[in-house]
């Protein structure tokens, strides 16, 4: 194959681009000095900046300032959320269980602070959609637990009945966490909709910085118990010397995902485009999660006899980024939870492929994938193109 001269990027749930508003806000901040705990000018700047952030990320989840609790990441977001000792006003509340998802991330598929034993898993229907009525069943009449449901999932896309899953849980009596890490910028965050306690997000999905989160509370009053403490940071809710400059990246990049209407359907016309490709290339190729609700920018695909390792391998060779749906932690191939929650058979799912897209992928990004994608598969499966799905 021949080599492309320019690299391609269609892994933006990993991580998406910076965003180059957010790099010049942070290229500034970087310039300054101060710790945001001195009481000085130069710390004052500092706190200044890490209030105007908070804002900001705030109203990505339509709350007010003091919801928000910033954190290094995503999984330390999701680890404080997963605990089982909660203040409610003012005092504490000690849940029961953990009930999660079977395809939740790997950072809730630890189950956080909760034991293994008091953790309850809930199955997926086909789609990958939460089935509700089975959580309806375990939830009844038991003491008061913790519901931990993502909103999208960071593989296939499929958005999960937020909402719904919010009112068993309230009628209940049970607390609600929303993983809205790969949601953020891509759907609507309503935590009063959702009737969710909490959500949590990460600023490098949205085009922000690596290494910032936040944990977002719907009431100041009803919050987990902190995770990370030594200090007075964070309202006493998060101990640590505050990273500036990536707190107010985050924020910057929260201002610009507030705006993404019209990127949003850019992205959708893409994918259908693509999905639609990728079916005339080959009329084999299974699309996950299809029939139900999915992010306007995941596509999760396969193949039958194209094992995704290989595939990966010949992409990368090609200069096109993309993934496997399971190499999210251990940054290996291997057969996805996720799937085989959906009832995926093991050797269709070690054949699946993530395609996603980001605030830049362009019309040509997507055309240099399908210009190299017929080729991998004449390569590893000459066969494959000739079968009919």
């Amino acid at each position: 194959m021949s080599r492309r001269s320019d690299p391609i990027y269609l892994d933006h749930n990993a991580g998406t681009s910076l965003r180059a508003g957010v790099r010049e806000t942070m290229i500034e901040v970087l310039n300054d000095t101060g710790n945001a705990s001195s009481v000085h000018a130069h710390g004052r700047r500092a706190r200044g900046r890490i209030e105007e952030a908070r804002e900001h990320v705030a109203r990505l989840c339509g709350e007010k300032t003091r919801a928000v609790t910033f954190a290094s990441g995503g999984t330390e977001a999701n680890m404080t959320a997963l605990s089982p000792v909660w203040q409610d006003q003012g005092a504490p509340v000690y849940l029961d269980k953990l009930y999660r998802s079977a395809v939740e991330h790997s950072s809730v598929l630890t189950g956080g602070r909760f034991a293994v034993a008091d953790q309850v898993v809930i199955p997926v229907d086909c789609d990958g959609v939460l089935q509700l009525q089975e959580l309806k069943e375990v939830l009844k009449d038991a003491e008061p637990g913790l519901v931990s449901v993502m909103a999208a999932n960071n593989e296939t896309g499929v958005i999960q009945p937020v909402a719904e899953i919010g009112a068993a849980a309230r009628e209940c009596g049970h607390f609600f966490h929303v993983d809205a890490v790969q949601a953020a910028g891509r759907i609507k965050i309503d935590m009063e909709a959702w009737q969710s306690d909490i959500v949590t997000l990460s600023a490098h999905k949205i085009g922000g910085p690596q290494g910032i989160g936040a944990t977002v509370v719907r009431s100041t009053a009803r919050a987990p118990s902190p995770l990370m403490i030594g200090g007075g940071q964070e309202n006493w809710r998060r101990g640590g010397t505050e990273n500036v400059a990536a707190i107010t990246g985050f924020g910057a990049a929260a201002i610009e995902a507030l705006e993404e209407t019209s990127e949003t359907r850019h992205v959708l016309d893409l994918k259908t485009q693509l999905e639609a490709a990728l079916r005339s290339i080959c009329p084999s190729t299974v699309i996950f999660g299809e029939n139900v609700d999915r992010l306007a920018n995941t596509c999760c695909f396969a193949v039958p006899g194209i094992p995704a390792e290989t595939a990966l391998i010949a992409f990368d060779l090609e200069r096109v980024s993309v993934s496997s749906g399971s190499a999210c932690s251990s940054g290996k191939v291997s057969v996805s939870h996720v799937l085989t929650a959906m009832g995926v058979e093991e050797s269709l799912a070690r054949c699946a492929l993530r395609i996603s897209l980001g605030w830049n992928t362009s019309s040509a990004d997507i055309a240099g994938f399908l210009d190299v994608w017929p080729k991998i598969i004449d390569r590893l499966n000459p066969d494959a193109r000739h079968e009919a799905a």
